[in-house]
């Protein structure tokens, strides 16, 4: 495996893509609690308060689900812009459409006053606002923040653990199998390069693939024969965008709780695949419940569970469970674009 091979990459987005389900789910709670907010604290009673949120329901619903409507259809072109540009035009889409939808229902109520149309806009490009800085502050400030310390928690994990074994591995070959040794080195350079990337970056399957391979090229030597890896990514979409070093984590969980500590050894399957416009990995290990279970197990889930939520948000998800003598974790990712469609 050559260690120089370039790697495709690319930070998370800054810009909120309004194609993500969290993000619309996000963006129509904090519309809704701001307006009822607003109210409560015009009105000055609960009571009072939903009865005018009620009242006001048809504009400020139709007005909304058409601006996010809008912000769907226009994501790619949004995507391109900076967070500044994306945020002063989406306020001046929202404005347009509270202005019309208020003008609208004006016209269609009799006796209606033409006067809450500019302040409909002005109310509209506020929220708008609002929810963009929220979006970003999230994206930007929260969540990058927690993952790096999950992952310099996880990297602290892997360095001692798989760098001692693995130099004991080589030293073993160097005077048995100099060129396996160098193979062997070569692999951890691989995999040590990656584990000390940015976190926040996205890069082909193919690529998490390579360094997964690797990887098991390593423990193979190690562990002979008790190990033994079951690949199952024929079916899997090379080109789709993944969290760096997602997919080493589930297989090293897979070794350490699953093989290391049976004499015999066993198997371990992954099986990636692609199912109703969404990548599924599948990681599946043998299941000892009399050996020990390391706590390093449940921090390399949650550090991967959090990039995902950065990533993807709410349209990805992981999940882990017993079936009968296995233990399963299972990755959930979205596809979009030509990725999708070419694997749909």
């Amino acid at each position: 495996m050559n260690g120089d091979a370039p790697s495709r990459t690319r930070p998370a987005g800054l810009t909120p893509d309004f194609r993500n389900l969290g993000v619309v789910l996000r963006a129509l709670l904090l519309a809704e609690t701001s307006k009822f907010v607003f109210l409560l604290t015009q009105h000055g009673h609960l009571i009072l308060a939903i009865s005018a949120m009620a009242e006001g329901a048809p504009v400020f619903e139709s007005a909304l689900l058409t601006t996010l409507l809008v912000l769907f259809i226009l994501a790619p072109w949004l995507s391109r812009l900076s967070f500044r540009n994306c945020t002063l035009a989406s306020i001046a889409l929202a404005s347009m459409i509270a202005m019309g939808t208020q003008a609208a229902f004006s016209l269609t109520l009799a006796g209606a006053s033409h006067h809450g149309i500019p302040i409909a806009g002005i109310l509209a490009a506020l929220l708008t606002g609002t929810t963009f800085f929220y979006l970003h502050w999230r994206q930007l400030v929260l969540s990058p923040a927690l993952s790096d310390a999950r992952l310099m928690a996880l990297q602290a994990r892997i360095r001692p653990h798989f760098l001692y074994n693995s130099l004991n591995t080589v030293l073993g070959l160097i005077r048995q199998d100099p060129k396996r040794a160098e193979s062997v080195l070569e692999n951890l350079a691989d995999l040590f390069r990656a584990l000390m990337a940015e976190a926040r970056i996205l890069v082909p399957l193919e690529r998490e693939l390579e360094l997964a391979r690797a990887y098991v090229e390593v423990e193979s030597i190690r562990l002979g024969d008790r190990l033994r890896v079951v690949w199952h990514c024929d079916g899997a979409p090379l080109q789709a965008e993944v969290p760096q070093l997602m997919l080493q984590p589930l297989i090293e969980n897979a070794v350490i709780h699953g093989i290391e500590p049976n004499p015999e050894g066993g198997e371990v399957h992954i099986n990636i695949f692609v199912k109703g416009g969404r990548m599924l990995l599948v990681v599946r290990n043998p299941l000892l419940p009399t050996s020990p279970r390391r706590p390093g197990n449940r921090m390399a889930l949650a550090n991967i569970r959090e990039r995902l939520d950065l990533h993807f948000d709410a349209e990805a998800r992981m999940t882990h469970y017993t079936a009968g003598d296995e233990f399963v974790v299972q990755v959930e990712i979205p596809l979009h674009g030509a990725t999708a469609a070419s694997k749909g």
